[in-house]
């Protein structure tokens, strides 16, 4: 018995440690992004389901401004002022108005790409290893309100910088999707204007009002 409540209590004193660690990194990592609200990022994107086969790969790049962002990804592009979203869909032409306190849960921009662990989530340490040549440290991410999201883990993989280097996310079908940050410039100089979308660059496309 004596060894059991010994093996619990180390076990227990562990898991406090690892999530300790991982709360100190994520501190850090916020610290730096908060000292750097407006950035660009450049980054690759693979999404993999083997039961579907779904297997996929595409870029995207971001600007981001406080609470607005312009993002694109493969041939579609999204845009947020922080008040309205647009969502831009070349293949169908169609663009899809929303506010932006409605975005999907599990919708993913360049902002909240960046700072996906600030609120919702458990953190859990987990290693440090290798990113190509690079140290990076490890922490797994764990939804407090697990049924109201579509994934149920989320990686982070953290440099000695203080830099989101990569991130994964893996869902409830199966379907796990890659993030691999390639270009993060803090401290842009953004004009506004690149959070307003103009209708007069997009003719023919249908407006759809949520």
């Amino acid at each position: 018995m004596k060894v059991l409540v010994t093996l619990i209590a180390l076990i227990s004193f562990t898991s406090f440690s690892q999530d300790a660690k991982a709360e100190k990194i994520l501190n850090a990592l916020s610290a730096k992004l908060k000292a750097n609200p407006d950035f660009y990022i450049e980054f690759n994107a693979h999404l993999k389901n083997s039961a579907s086969g779904l297997n996929e790969s595409n870029t995207g790049k971001g600007w981001v401004k406080g609470d607005k962002f312009h993002s694109s990804y493969g041939e579609n592009t999204r845009i947020s002022n922080g008040v309205k979203s647009w969502t831009i869909l070349k293949e169908e032409k169609s663009v899809y108005v929303t506010d932006a306190d409605d975005e999907d849960e599990d919708a993913i921009n360049p902002k909240k790409l960046m700072t996906v662990w600030e609120k919702g989530f458990t953190s859990k340490y987990d290693k440090e290893t290798k990113l190509g040549t690079e140290t990076v440290q490890v922490i797994n991410l764990y939804p407090k309100n697990a049924s109201k999201v579509e994934y149920h883990t989320i990686t982070l993989y953290i440099n000695a910088s203080n830099d989101l280097k990569k991130v994964i996310m893996k869902t409830k079908d199966g379907t796990v999707m890659t993030y691999s940050v390639t270009k993060f410039e803090p401290s842009k100089s953004i004009p506004d204007s690149k959070f307003v979308f103009d209708k007069s660059k997009y003719p023919g496309y249908k407006i759809i009002e949520d």
